[in-house]
């Protein structure tokens, strides 16, 4: 048995808001809520400020799930100049916030951290970024450190 945990970006929420608004489309909100209360969803706490700048509504939903925004670490800092000293494209120059370095070091932690469980534990990265040539995108440097990234429509797949 292989439990999925999945670390997700700002883009993800966004999108699945914009596209399933809240109000209307019940159920995939409904996983998200489950999956944020049983530990299996993640987020660093620089989406939680990119999401409250951005929407609203979808601010007042993260602000439900305080356990799925983490603190960065000491080795999150550390992971997030190695991979901004490799990859420094990877955010734009004057952007107020910039999570998308954090997600990959989040997950890198995360795959890192000794297992406490008898089963497989698969950490996942969420995103709607998309690989194209040779852009420094979440996916491309997700694929340099070996961590798998899905888009939303995915873990949806996954969870059935």
């Amino acid at each position: 048995m292989t439990t999925l945990i999945y670390i997700i970006d700002t883009s993800s929420l966004i999108e699945l808001n914009k596209h399933n608004p809240m109000d209307v489309y019940k159920t995939p909100w409904k996983m998200m809520d489950g999956l944020a209360k049983s530990g299996r969803l993640f987020a660093p706490s620089e989406v939680m400020a990119e999401i409250d700048r951005f929407d609203n509504t979808l601010a007042v939903w993260a602000k439900k799930h305080p356990e799925m925004f983490k603190e960065p670490t000491e080795e999150q800092v550390k992971l997030v100049k190695m991979i901004l000293k490799k990859y420094p494209s990877l955010i734009k120059k004057g952007k107020l916030f910039a999570a998308d370095p954090w997600v990959i070091a989040l997950a890198i932690e995360m795959i890192s951290s000794p297992q406490a469980t008898l089963y497989e534990v698969k950490r996942i990265v969420v995103t709607e970024e998309k690989i194209r040539g040779n852009r420094v995108r979440i996916p491309y440097v997700c694929k340099e450190y070996t961590v798998e990234a899905i888009d939303i429509m995915d873990m949806f797949r996954a969870e059935g």
